[in-house]
């Protein structure tokens, strides 16, 4: 049975018709990507799950007892409170039971015999079943164990927290409540990479049912066990993860519109022939015409797919052959060194991505590229006739009470592309904004509408150098393509931060990375790229240090070999059973990791769940066992290693 229903849902903002007849479920264990275009009504979906707020019509049916735990794009905080208070808010209802039941306790040892008292015993029976149900008598417990797996302090307060650490507490207060079904709302906003894989591998070992909205293209291929389409009005499921999900729904738009051409084609065909006069065989085409009317109706009904952004960069004068030339560059702020002796080269035509941890110095190391910031040591030499354009992530550029019109061509009704005059209007129109909301002011628009329009401010100035920093936040995933396809084929130089994988895979050509410490390097191609080449760069490192250290062990070592009668010194400490037992580890060990490769690739996969969901569930369940094994196992394995020792 699914843990969640909802048939005929129907949900509407104006004319706009948000949820139309949709349907929806969710299977234990299942973990739904949600994807959608911008408004088209993917948070208002969540809410419904969560029972936030209701459809306006429709059938909704949850499993009894079932816990819901949504998590929103921006999580709210008493910033005073500790990170420990921050999670133990999410118990408060286990908590409030707890403090009922020692009421109930109190008082019924004043109390004697009597009705009061077996109302009072009949209460304390139920709090007592209650607790035992919510699992609330070790609260404080479960907190601190959250803690410990999310790696949190739960001393520090909450409000001292960057935004990444304080997306962890959100999802720790989350998971503290033990859910039947978690929903995300872009849980990857504010994480870096490393809080990226994190994450995916924390929501990959869940056993919970899983309902997140995530424009993270290479995070869905990870997570997602199922992908659900929000596309005009109806909820499209498609099993497996975002890369099957592609292939799909690009033959099922291939179709739709071979059906729509065929049906527009013939509805063509009988306005041509009523128009030709139909008095003469008029008792021959009563159901014809009747036909025809329906015909009109269907067309007048048909909801599109909706047009993607146009977007084309306003082309400034080349710049000079070298952008920005960088020797020994150092910059500290007091006594943390952020960049220690960089030197790098930007050409014109480079597109070079910025990767590293939340607070590393990206947009130090832009700044220092643009010459807006000058280095404690080295020296920057900047390129001539260099045009900036600044796509800033918090989207400081932007004033509230502007129109959108005034935001893209203050004072003027035009705006003037690659040497053309095009009406504000429709610059608007090609960036989706209708023209009835060009005179409305920023304010009004939401997250991913107010990034749509700071592109369109972006590319309506001539520039040479383009500077992104995290553009793709809130970005969906059709205009995101778009403007990978875009910045692939601009001439200019493009200087990228951002945390999305595949686009960074899509445009960059070079990576300048953050190797902690102050330092950092730049490798040639993608995001995959520079994983593999600091994978290959560490191993070698590592292989090469051990290398030395056998080669002092040798130096070190007396002529006579006393290896034998040494390793039956060190065996000595271990019983026979217990030497048995180290020695089978590592094979125990591996098997359990191999078991939880397989699994793990089948849950990956997603189509184990539209086959058997009882399957998924138990492989789910399984997959979370094998973690506790094997910690288990690593942990015997240590202990016995150090006692041979």
């Amino acid at each position: 049975m699914s843990l969640y229903t909802i048939t005929g849902a129907q949900l509407a903002f104006g004319h706009v018709a948000l949820l139309d007849h949709a349907d929806f479920s969710l299977e234990a264990g299942e973990r739904v990507g949600l994807i959608g275009r911008n408004g088209a009504g993917k948070s208002s979906l969540l809410k419904i799950v969560a029972d936030l707020t209701k459809p306006d019509d429709g059938l909704v049916t949850r499993q009894q007892n079932l816990t819901t735990v949504y998590v929103p794009q921006e999580p709210e905080f008493d910033t005073d409170d500790t990170v420990f208070d921050a999670l133990a808010a999410g118990l408060t209802h286990a908590r409030a039971l707890l403090d009922e039941y020692d009421a109930v306790a109190n008082q019924l040892a004043d109390e004697p015999e009597g009705e009061q008292h077996d109302a009072l015993m009949a209460r304390m029976n139920t709090l007592q079943s209650s607790l035992d149900a919510a699992d609330a008598w070790n609260w404080s417990t479960r907190v601190a164990t959250t803690l410990q797996q999310i790696g949190l302090n739960g001393e520090a307060r909450v409000g001292s927290l960057s935004g990444g650490m304080q997306k962890r507490v959100a999802l720790a207060r989350a998971l503290v409540v033990q859910p039947d079904v978690l929903l995300l709302d872009e849980p990857t906003n504010h994480l870096d990479f490393d809080g990226i894989r994190w994450l995916e591998e924390l929501l990959v070992s869940l056993r919970a049912g899983l309902l997140f909205i995530t424009h993270d293209r290479a995070f869905l291929d990870r997570v997602a066990t199922r992908i659900v389409d929000l596309d005009r009005g109806r909820l499209l499921s498609y099993p497996g993860n975002f890369s099957a999900y592609q292939t799909r729904k690009a033959q099922q738009l291939e179709i739709e519109r071979v059906e729509n051409d065929k049906a527009d084609k013939l509805l063509a065909q009988e306005e041509v022939w009523i128009r030709k006069g139909v008095e003469a065989r008029r008792t021959r085409s009563v159901g014809r015409i009747a036909r025809l009317v329906e015909m009109r109706n269907e067309r007048a009904e048909r909801r599109n797919v909706q047009g993607n952004v146009k977007l084309d960069v306003g082309q400034g004068e080349k710049s000079g052959k070298i952008v920005a030339e960088l020797t020994d560059v150092t910059k500290r702020y007091g006594s943390r060194t952020v960049i220690e002796k960089f030197t790098a080269t930007v050409m014109r035509g480079d597109k070079i991505g910025f990767v590293g941890p939340n607070g590393a110095g990206k947009t130090t190391m832009l700044k220092l590229i643009l010459g807006e910031l000058a280095p404690d040591e080295g020296t920057v030499r900047v390129g001539t006739n260099l045009q900036v354009a600044y796509f800033d992530q918090m989207r400081a550029q932007l004033d509230l009470e502007k129109s959108l019109a005034d935001t893209i061509s203050p004072g003027s009704e035009w705006v003037e592309i690659n040497g053309q005059k095009k009406h504000v209007m429709s610059y608007l129109g090609d960036f989706l904004f209708a023209p009835e909301r060009a005179r409305s002011p920023v304010k009004s628009l939401s997250g991913g509408e107010r990034n749509r329009l700071l592109l369109a401010r972006l590319f309506a100035r001539p520039a040479n150098v383009l500077v992104l920093d995290e553009p793709t936040n809130d970005l969906d995933i059709p205009t995101l393509e778009l403007l990978e396809e875009l910045l692939t084929e601009y001439d200019g130089t493009v200087l990228l931060v951002s945390h999305d994988r595949a686009f960074l895979d899509n445009v960059a050509t070079s990576v300048i990375a953050s190797e902690g410490e102050g330092k950092w390097r730049e490798y040639v191609g993608g995001f995959t790229d520079w994983q593999i080449q600091r994978d290959r760069s560490q191993q070698m490192a590592l292989e090469a240090q051990k290398e030395a250290g056998k080669e002092a062990a040798k130096d070190a070592a007396p002529v006579k070999d006393n290896s034998a009668g040494r390793n039956a010194q060190r065996a000595a400490k271990l019983s026979f059973k217990e030497q048995r037992e180290l020695e089978a580890l590592p094979e125990k060990i591996a098997a359990l990791e191999a078991e939880q490769k397989a699994i793990g690739a089948q849950l990956e996969d997603g189509s184990v769940f539209a086959k058997d969901a009882q399957e998924g569930t138990r492989l789910t369940e399984r997959y979370a066992a094998i973690d506790e094994e094997l910690l288990v196992a690593l942990e015997r394995w240590d202990e016995l290693e150090n006692k041979r020792k």
